[in-house]
């Protein structure tokens, strides 16, 4: 097995043990990467027990590339005279788990595989595990920032030619096919989410995407670019005023940047989630937009552009940790006719400070 792997596998197991699982189900697409290295993968699924050497099943077209490269023993299974359940379910079998306690991921378990694995074992012993991968992933090791760095590049590469695209006329896609071309040109393997280029009173919509609004005089556009690396990913928030935006928007701007600024200086090493989330509070309620302003700031960022480990919010008590990368400041001032511009940036935390990983200037874009 691959070190880093085995490294991964052994955290599992410790965490299982804590939660008295038999065994760790892996299907999603995220976590299949992370314990096994591989981004080219389809009909996969990765066993970890408590206790034992882990196992990877897929199709037998595609085991011997897998056991190459990821050193996990592999079963294939040939299809459709067997399936992803039936191998999976031999294989629990073949730890000796008559009656296993399983945990599973928050996401994406395919029916037919959830089906085969309860017509084999109770389902009263499938439990939510999601929390053990998501602890687990929060803490990057050197080759995973170096990772996020690239995605992150790619991202800002993306931002400069959105940033450069935007005038009167053109509309909210021309913007982002622009911005696409130069991701994938800067070695980015896609977007982890549907991007957004939104403007006028659509940068209110909480998960708004570009549409074939055409960008007006006097109106500010927010652009939310993400980009991935081998898997990884990064992901920012740009504003930009075309032309004369009112001053309460600008201000609402500068009270963001503010409140970013307060939050990653509060994001270090023993901080709690809620200590971050409150040095940026504090500077939008003293603006008086307490009523407007949500009570999530931030995520962990990783194989997901969005983890739920460690979560930046109102009274969250995850504790910061150096090797976490997150995101601040997801949230606008939700007022319609001020509200809408957004900042938002990756930051890994280190031991003594830390970097910012989409690292293009912040300012408000005036053109």
């Amino acid at each position: 097995m691959v070190a880093y792997i085995s490294t991964r596998v052994e955290k599992a197991q410790k965490l299982m043990a804590a939660k008295n699982l038999d065994l760790l189900l892996v299907v999603n697409r995220e976590n299949l990467i992370y314990f096994t290295g591989l981004t080219q993968i389809e009909c996969l699924a990765v066993l970890i027990p408590r206790v034992g050497e882990p196992c990877a099943v897929t199709l037998w077209l595609d085991a011997g590339y897998v056991e190459r490269e990821s050193g996990l023993t592999t079963y294939g299974y040939v299809f459709p005279r067997e399936s992803l359940a039936s191998k999976v379910v031999e294989r629990i079998r073949a730890y000796g788990l008559k009656e296993p306690r399983i945990g599973f991921e928050r996401y994406f378990v395919d029916f037919a595989l959830y089906d085969g694995l309860r017509q084999a074992f109770p389902e009263s012993n499938f439990i939510g595990a999601s929390d053990i991968f998501y602890r687990i992933r929060a803490i990057k090791e050197p080759a995973e920032v170096d990772l996020l760095r690239r995605a992150a590049a790619a991202a800002c590469r993306g931002m400069e030619a959105a940033i450069k695209s935007v005038r009167p006329g053109v509309t909210e896609l021309d913007i982002l096919a622009e911005a696409e071309y130069a991701r994938l040109k800067a070695g980015s393997g896609g977007s982890s989410f549907r991007p957004q280029v939104v403007s006028g009173e659509r940068t209110l919509l909480t998960h708004p995407c570009a549409s074939n609004k055409k960008i007006t005089p006097n109106e500010a556009v927010v652009i939310h670019l993400g980009a991935t690396y081998e898997g990884y990913c990064a992901k920012m928030f740009r504003t930009v005023a075309v032309g004369k935006i009112s001053d309460e928007q600008e201000q609402v701007y500068q009270i963001l940047l503010e409140a970013q600024s307060r939050a990653i200086a509060a994001l270090r090493p023993g901080a709690t989630a809620g200590e971050v989330d409150a040095a940026a509070r504090e500077v939008v309620e003293k603006a008086g937009y307490a009523n407007s302003y949500l009570d999530l700031v931030g995520y962990g960022v990783g194989l997901r552009q969005s983890e739920f480990y460690p979560i930046i919010g109102k009274g969250r008590t995850e504790v910061i940790e150096a090797g976490m990368v997150v995101d601040l400041l997801l949230p606008t001032i939700y007022r319609p006719g001020i509200g809408g511009p957004r900042v938002t940036d990756v930051i890994y935390i280190g031991e003594d400070k830390n970097e910012i990983l989409t690292d293009h200037p912040r300012e408000l874009v005036q053109i």
